[in-house]
């Protein structure tokens, strides 16, 4: 692996130990789905939340452990690293239905051995019609189900996954250590009055609270004996490591750190274990250059022994695996996992938040180049000048981090919503460019159901009736064809908009109904505010916050329609409704209806370019969106947390492409099937008039409103950072885009077409080759053709 003189070299043992995680292949892995099942069999009379805490126990118990020759750092998800372990409880519907094509997949592609095989098909028959997935579909109204027939709302993650989209509170975990909690918990147990309604289930929660402390106290006890026996044979430093492994694992995370060694291993136990309850993803490690940097100021380590543990944390980041479904990797191509690690940024009393150990930060995510963590900093106006040059130093390596989330506008953004102003200096990144605080917010800051904007509009443009499947989705204002002004085709897509705003909320409201009753998280919960002192899990309502968002997707290409539609059919009428429409039918393949798309492309004004004309309309589409989500509720409104309400988000992963298989050609002349745009980022080389035209552009969104992330890419060659100049002349831009013009996001892809389609020719030449897909970072040769084909045809932007 190459490496930058700037940051210098992984040590040997970190390079050897990051080179073998990522050498194993990922295999399907069935020894927790075994252990979940007996537990369930055994345990069917427990109420769930104790249920839930019985097994997380019995996992820990008895999962197997190892400690890898070369790590600092221990702790295992799966029998090896990289193995992806099946959460039955949640779905086994796919598992079995893909087992002997998991190793066939274009991307996103897992190996399973005939023995697992086997274990799955001996269990699979006990979770028939007993999984969070049959609950959660069980629970959807007549009226909704046509949008789980056709996959429009984008539900697969949800129905088959646990919730995470959150940070717990790593602070209080390192100041206290869980024993804090179980001392907490025990005084609340004790406190309870029977006779109160609540305080029945308040009991068994924490009565499930002591039981999950106990196991990962124990987990941590069988890693601190394995240590020591392995220590018995070992020789020289070797020796000496896994003594303090295993002093240190006797400590960590029951009793509180006092140094950065059981600081950083009770916070790696932590976002280990909660990713052994549950398979939700986007689980993040917050504002970690704060409440570590107190255990390294107050350290004898050397700054070199703590970029080698950092590093050794990134690499322990990475062997985390998921394997999702054939159709939910469309929207999470490359097996992310999100894990998002949040530096920089500005103190709960407002002042610059750097210090030390964010450059340390800095120096091992580029030593690592991994795709996990997922690496934000938080950017403000007083930022510290030497950091942000070192930013933009790791962006040149060209492995799309770190991303940049916008404080000028996130932190005004939650103030507004209701969170204290000290807390929404506090926030930090979760999983892509949603933002939330840490160990405070509840569960899916963003990442609910999907708002496929162009295919809405052409369902608007039908009457009602889903060009893709042919179903009726709403009740039908007109068909495009007969329609006689802009105007009666917007006032048709607002009432439409609406309509199934309002499904969107049915469909998440019963699926997260579904997933407090069957799924709920005891350790999770424990560890966010304040579902201890309330006695109450997350999604009941133990948060100080919550607010959650949807997606929002194709918002570049729903501006470049209403614009080519505006002017090309009812301004100029230079297309009649009639051939606009019979055009999109052919997917423009006659000569005639080529023609038709080739206007629509060349003749209309395009999102990206600063020009009001379609800036404004996909604002005014936008609108109608926000205004009506605003007004529904989540679950758990009115039971405890701030807020309770619904904004909107535009961080949609890969979903554009999966979105764009299921929508058919558009009047901004796409044709059907192919990608969307993503994020709030222009469609590919339509932004024609270089970066500071689409930030202009995006910059005309409600932003304000849009808290759950406004994800903007941006591709460059590495040529253009290869200058000092080039490199301030970056700076100066992102920082006027963010002062001025109060962008919310911006991240890099800094690779050029000529590596990204030579890389597709001859993957074994690239192996390290890392590519920003949308707000998250992913292997390049583990990505689907169609992942890869959309980010070669990325505009590459000029400074």
């Amino acid at each position: 692996m190459e490496h930058t003189e700037h940051f210098g070299k992984l040590t040997q043992r970190m390079d050897h130990f990051r080179n073998q995680v990522l050498d194993e292949k990922p295999y399907i892995d069935a020894e927790r789905a075994q252990i979940v099942t007996d537990v369930y069999k055994n345990n069917q009379h427990l109420p769930r939340v104790l249920l839930r805490a019985v097994m997380l126990k019995e996992i820990l118990e008895k999962m197997s452990i190892y400690i890898e020759d070369d790590t600092l750092i221990v702790g295992n998800q799966a029998t090896k690293n990289r193995n992806a372990p099946i959460f039955p409880e949640y779905t086994m519907g796919f598992v079995m239905d893909e087992l002997d094509t998991f190793e066939k997949r274009d991307g996103d592609v897992f190996y399973i051995t005939e023995e697992t095989k086997q274990i799955l098909r001996e269990i699979a028959p006990f979770w028939h019609n007993n999984t969070l997935r049959d609950r959660g579909l069980e629970l959807l109204p007549e009226e909704v189900k046509v949008f789980m027939e056709t996959g429009f709302f984008g539900m697969e993650g949800k129905l088959n996954a646990g919730d995470a989209h959150l940070a717990v509170n790593y602070q209080k975990v390192l100041q206290y250590g869980l024993k804090g909690y179980e001392d907490k918990a025990k005084e609340y147990l004790s406190h309870l009055d029977m006779t109160d309604i609540d305080a029945i289930d308040q009991r068994i929660f924490y009565k499930a609270v002591l039981i999950v402390i106990e196991a990962v106290k124990n987990f941590a006890h069988r890693y601190a004996q394995l240590a020591h026996e392995m220590s018995l044979t070992a020789t020289g430093k070797r020796k000496t490591e896994l003594e303090d492994i295993a002093n240190i694992c006797e400590k960590v995370p029951y009793q509180p750190a006092q140094s950065f060694k059981e600081a950083i291993q009770s916070v790696w136990f932590i976002q280990l274990i909660l990713q052994i309850e549950s398979n939700g993803h986007s689980l993040s490690y917050g504002r970690f250059d704060q409440y570590m940097y107190p255990y390294y100021a107050h350290d004898s380590l050397t700054d070199e022994e703590v970029v080698e543990l950092l590093d050794n944390l990134w690499i322990k980041t990475m062997t985390i695996n998921k394997v999702r479904s054939q159709a939910h990797t469309f929207s999470s191509a490359g097996s992310p996992m999100y894990q998002n690690v949040t530096i920089g940024g500005q103190t709960r009393d407002g002042k610059d938040a750097v210090n030390p150990l964010s450059f340390l930060v800095l120096q091992s995510v580029a030593q690592t180049r991994l795709t996990q963590p997922n690496l934000t900093v938080r950017y403000h106006a007083h930022l510290d000048k030497h950091f942000f040059d070192e930013c933009i130093e790791v962006m040149k390596l060209g492995f799309g981090m770190p991303a940049l989330n916008n404080d000028e506008i996130i932190i005004p953004s939650f103030i507004e919503k209701g969170v204290a102003k000290e807390d929404a200096y506090d926030y930090s990144a979760i999983g892509c460019v949603e933002t939330a605080v840490p160990g405070k917010w509840g569960y899916r800051c963003t990442g609910m159901s999907y708002m496929n904007f162009p295919r809405i509009l052409l369902c608007v443009m039908n009457n009602g009736v889903d060009l893709t499947s042919g179903k009726r989705f709403m009740k039908g204002y007109g068909y495009f064809k007969d329609m006689h002004s802009y105007e009666e085709l917007m006032k048709a897509w607002d009432l439409s908009v609406r309509e199934l705003t309002r499904y969107s909320v049915i469909v998440e409201n019963c699926i997260d109904k579904a997933s407090e009753r069957d799924v709920p998280d005891i350790l999770c919960s424990t560890l966010t505010d304040d579902c201890l002192k309330r006695g109450k899990t997350i999604k009941e309502g133990g948060a100080v916050y919550d607010f959650i968002s949807g997606l929002q997707v194709g918002i570049a290409n729903m501006a470049d329609s209403l614009a080519a539609i505006k002017k090309l059919v009812f301004d100029e009428q230079k297309i009649t409704p009639e051939a606009l429409w019979n055009a999109i039918l052919d997917d423009f393949t006659s000569p005639e209806n080529k023609q038709i798309q080739e206007m629509l492309i060349n003749e209309a004004p395009k999102y990206g370019n600063d020009e009001d004309e379609v800036d404004e309309l996909v604002v005014e589409a936008y609108d109608s969106y926000l205004d009506e989500i605003k007004k529904y509720k989540n679950t758990r409104f009115g039971r405890g947390p701030i807020g309770g309400v619904r904004y909107g988000g535009t961080s949609s992963i890969s979903a554009n492409v999966g979105q764009g298989m299921g929508t058919m050609a558009t009047p901004d002349g796409r044709k059907a099937h192919e990608p969307l745009a993503e994020g709030c980022s222009p469609a590919h080389n339509c932004d024609q008039h270089g970066p500071t035209a689409v930030f202009k552009s995006v910059s005309k969104l409600p932003t304000h409103l849009i808290t759950g992330g406004v994800l903007l890419n941006q591709k460059m060659n590495p040529s253009m950072l290869a200058n000092e100049e080039n490199k301030m002349k970056l700076e100066a831009l992102i920082r006027t885009f963010f002062n001025r013009l109060h962008g919310y996001h911006v991240q890099y892809n800094i690779v050029s077409r000529e590596t990204l389609i030579d890389a597709q020719k001859h993957p074994e030449k690239h192996k390290d080759l890392i590519v920003r897909v949308a707000g998250y970072s992913a292997f390049f040769n583990v990505l689907s053709k169609a992942t890869q084909d959309d980010i070669i045809g990325r505009t590459e932007q000029s400074l």
